[in-house]
């Protein structure tokens, strides 16, 4: 069994949440319920779940003030967070960058499936959630243009610099990423979700299997069909309808 708690100020929505899981995902046990910053700092101290179903606006605060006050308190955190939010979008684009998982009211048993799946790899794991540090630091800044990104792999999760990042290549559900002075990494996400997040870092995808750092763009080659260089002497093919957006965007460089 995995042990969690609910944390959400709104006692039908808790109900809801625990008929969820009864039914989704039996395995789930639990072990209490919160319905504010004061109360679920209290739970996640006497209960020490393995995963916390928090919620972000509570009646005194939010749930980034549980993680914070915890944080001061107890160093890093032991549960593994799950967020229950409606569409915020800049609290979306947060978790994104910081790899942590998210539900969006109302709760879709399909999606909350999948994220206990997560959660059953990253408790065998015991990353350490450097990801919710990372989190807290783009939550208290305040800024859209977060500078780094959690990426999770087989083997834990890893923090890297934005800017770090040279190239991102499709390989079917999966994309790799070559980072600066690192060893390239596979992440189980598409390149599109990836083309989402990086496209204001400065990112452009070029082909159906490949999305560049400008930065990095060593040169554009007009033979051969079009291709580029990149700074780790890789060359990528340059989709037909992609062209005229690269050179425009070479223009501006």
């Amino acid at each position: 069994m995995i042990t969690a708690l609910l944390i959400d100020d709104d006692q039908n929505l808790r109900n809801g949440m625990k008929g969820l899981l009864a039914r989704y995902a039996p395995e789930i046990q639990i072990l209490g319920e919160a319905d504010s910053v004061k109360t679920g700092i209290e739970a996640m101290d006497k209960f020490k779940p393995q995963v916390v179903f928090l919620d972000i606006q509570l009646g005194d605060g939010t749930g980034f003030d549980i993680l914070e006050q915890l944080a001061l308190k107890n160093g890093k955190s032991s549960s593994h967070i799950v967020f229950i939010t409606a569409h915020e979008q800049y609290a979306i684009k947060a978790f994104r960058f910081s790899a942590l998982d998210f539900l969006l009211k109302p709760v879709d048993p399909e999606e909350l499936q999948k994220v206990v799946e997560k959660i059953k790899n990253v408790l065998k794991q015991n990353d350490g959630y450097a990801h919710i540090d990372l989190l807290l630091e783009n939550i208290r800044k305040k800024v859209d243009n977060f500078k780094r990104i959690a990426l999770s792999t087989s083997d834990g999760i890893h923090l890297f610099e934005i800017s770090d990042i040279i190239r991102c290549e499709s390989e079917d559900n999966y994309t790799k990423f070559y980072i600066k002075n690192n060893k390239p990494i596979m992440i189980s996400k598409t390149l599109k979700e990836y083309e989402e997040m990086l496209t204001e870092h400065g990112f452009e995808r070029i082909h159906q299997s490949h999305l560049i750092n400008l930065s990095y763009l060593k040169s554009y080659i007009k033979k051969d069909g079009g291709y580029v260089v990149m700074a780790d002497n890789s060359n990528l093919p340059i989709s037909q309808r992609k062209k005229e957006r690269l050179q425009e965007l070479l223009k501006t460089i």
